[in-house]
């Protein structure tokens, strides 16, 4: 790598934390004589367009400056590309980039990203990435993280539909209301494993979430499938059965530390493909991708293997 690095941009990430890292944090990749160029979208569908048309002039790295939720925005543009992706985690959870081994403080990120150009102390990492859509034949979108389905994901509807309060507050206030109505939804999960042969697995069960998972965590550290690896060529698929909600309170704190695979009602498998439906009372559950809505159930996941270049540490 030589240098024409181009810098994707949340201002608004961490209550605006990314806007006050940008200046350092391109001084620190303009070290050595590098061009850096920033990009900061309208809205999410500006800066996705942006960041392809500069991946389509073949820059040395697009570098994503915020948290999981533009990671996800930048891998659309890069995944499936020799167009490596730098990251600078600046975001609330960023557990994209603790799954990879970034460091969390965004200059000590940058300067990963910056030695790339001399080959000193980075590595062009081949992760897997995933795709997920609806079976209704709309393009599907890739995900370098987690697909959420459930409990987890009612909140996030439930959190994006409140103004007040800010941040991560809110997310408290919609978990408390959806635990008030929420019940087990009834799922039907067909796994495949691409070994050659058309067998496939079929889980049919009362859930209280579902997620498939290409990096171990979510949600600011939920440690929902700890042994996720992003360059094994499969996912893993956890399924948290029904459960009572006295149960699912004293349960669901253990996600952050891991502990919650042990319990009887948690069930992983491991496929390259995933198909997640839903019927009966209960079944209206939307699926989000590393934080950012899919849609509505059905959904299908697959994973591509090494469809990414991310820079990482040595």
């Amino acid at each position: 790598m030589s240098g024409d690095l181009v810098v994707l941009v949340n201002p608004t990430a961490r209550g605006g934390r990314a806007r006050r890292v940008v200046a350092p944090v391109v001084r620190r990749l303009r070290e050595g004589g590098r061009d850096v160029r920033v990009i900061v979208g309208a809205s999410a569908e500006d800066a996705l367009a942006r960041a392809r048309a500069a991946v389509a002039q073949g820059p040395d790295a697009l570098v994503a400056l915020g948290g999981d939720g533009l990671v996800h925005l930048a891998v659309q543009a890069v995944a499936g590309t020799d167009v490596p992706l730098g990251i600078v985690p600046a975001g609330t959870g960023n557990d994209i980039a603790s799954a990879l081994g970034i460091p969390r403080d965004p200059l000590a990120a940058a300067a990963v990203v910056a030695r790339a150009a001399g080959g000193d102390g980075t590595a062009v990492r081949p992760v897997d990435a995933a795709r997920v859509g609806g079976l209704g034949g709309e393009d599907p979108r890739w995900f370098a993280g987690v697909v959420a389905c459930g409990f987890d994901s009612r909140v996030n509807e439930r959190a994006n539909g409140i103004a007040w309060p800010p941040g991560m507050a809110k997310y408290l206030v919609a978990l408390a209301q959806e635990l008030r109505s929420f019940t087990p939804i009834p799922f039907r999960i067909t796994l495949g494993f691409d070994d050659g042969s058309e067998e496939t697995e079929v889980i049919e069960r009362e859930a209280m979430l579902v997620a498939v998972a290409n990096t171990r965590s979510y949600g600011a550290g939920m440690r929902v499938c700890p042994d996720a690896r992003p360059d094994d060529g499969l996912l893993d698929v956890l399924v948290l059965g029904a459960v009572p909600k006295g149960e699912f309170l004293r349960t669901f704190p253990k996600v952050y530390r891991g502990g919650h695979v042990g319990h009887p009602a948690v069930t992983i498998r491991r496929a390259a493909r995933v198909t997640l439906e839903a019927a009966g009372p209960g079944a209206d559950v939307v699926a989000y991708a590393d934080g950012e809505r899919v849609g509505p159930v059905p959904v299908s996941c697959a994973v591509a293997p090494g469809a990414l270049r991310v820079l990482v540490p040595a």
